[in-house]
């Protein structure tokens, strides 16, 4: 039933079949720049699109709850970081290195923000929590995971100048600005449109893959990953998803945060945004490199699903108590 609901979700279904697409028929290398030219286009329209309808009071809202965001920043962006830096390292004795590498990439990304809310609101979470928490990690991670990427080492085989910066700068951080200047003119219209507009971002990431993973096909991916290293990236991925979902549920046990805070907690803390990753791949990377780079994304991405799903109707079928038993109850757990 969980696997069925999984592949129900829109966005997976588009992943899978970009995927499947650059296998089948990827973009030729002599026709990449005009593909990366028209992904990015679309990318600063999603980026555009996130800073309308992020609202700046949630941000604020969300700022004040110090206790709850300030832990959650400090392990995605820290404690994942350094995770997916041990793995990278961990595992460049037997994958190629830019696909190692791409666990650096992968533990410094924020969260979603759809799917954590929808697994806390199915597990009977802190849901207006996660919310705030996720897009808040989304705005902070088109900042810092650049930069922390590039701090632990990560730059994949080539070099990251000055201009993939400015790119940076141009197609994410200035459209979400502008997104959140005009927001008060633009929130009416967004709302509107919110179904048309969800499926532009679903549209946007699914190129940004398909770009992405053509490069890689490109290159040879499938020769040069032969059946040991795909079981190599597999463990690496069950490892990442341990230390992602038990890791934020211990950290938010000793904080002491109450159930349903935890439960936000959890899904916010241990998932990983393809909507951030791919499209901030296709800019920071050589398309011969990106592909590469997100395939441990691209794997996580869908294990996430596959695992949260049953942990989420797990913690819903628990009735904690009310009032003070129940802040006492998570407090023994």
């Amino acid at each position: 039933m969980a696997f069925r609901t999984i592949l129900a979700d829109p966005m997976l279904r588009l992943l899978v079949a970009a995927v499947v697409l650059a296998a089948v028929l990827p973009i030729p290398s002599a026709q990449s720049a005009s593909a990366q030219t028209i992904a990015n286009v679309g990318i600063f329209v999603l980026f555009l699109l996130n800073g309308m309808r992020v609202s700046r009071s949630e941000i604020g809202r969300g700022l004040l709850n110090w206790r709850f965001i300030l832990p959650m920043v400090l392990w995605v962006f820290g404690a994942m970081a350094l995770a997916g830096l041990g793995l990278s390292k961990l595992l460049a004795i037997g994958l190629p290195p830019l696909v190692a590498v791409g666990f650096l990439y992968l533990g410094v990304l924020p969260s979603t923000v759809q799917s954590a809310t929808s697994y806390t609101t199915l597990a009977d979470g802190n849901v207006g929590l996660s919310v705030i928490s996720a897009a808040l990690l989304n705005i902070l991670g088109v900042f810092v995971s650049v930069p922390i990427f590039l701090l632990l080492g990560g730059t994949g085989e080539g070099a990251v100048g000055m201009e993939t910066i400015e790119r940076i700068a141009l197609i994410l951080l200035l459209p979400f600005v502008i997104g959140q200047l005009v927001q008060g003119w633009t929130s009416n219209w967004v709302a509107r449109h919110k179904s048309r507009v969800v499926w532009l971002d679903r549209l946007v990431i699914a190129l940004a893959v398909y770009v992405a993973f053509s490069g890689a096909v490109e290159q040879g991916i499938w020769g040069k990953l032969d059946p040991a290293a795909w079981g190599m990236l597999a463990v690496g991925i069950a490892l990442f998803l341990a230390v992602g979902n038990v890791g934020a549920w211990l950290v938010s046990g000793a904080l002491r945060l109450p159930r349903r805070d935890r439960i936000a907690f959890l899904f916010a803390g241990a998932q990983k945004s393809a909507a951030v990753g791919v499209p901030l791949a296709t800019i920071l990377f050589a398309h011969k490199e990106a592909g590469f780079i997100v395939l441990p994304l691209l794997l996580y991405h869908f294990f996430q699903l596959v695992l949260a799903a049953p942990l989420a109707s797990r913690l819903s079928s628990q009735h904690p108590l009310d009032g003070g038993d129940y802040a006492a109850q998570t407090t023994r757990s």
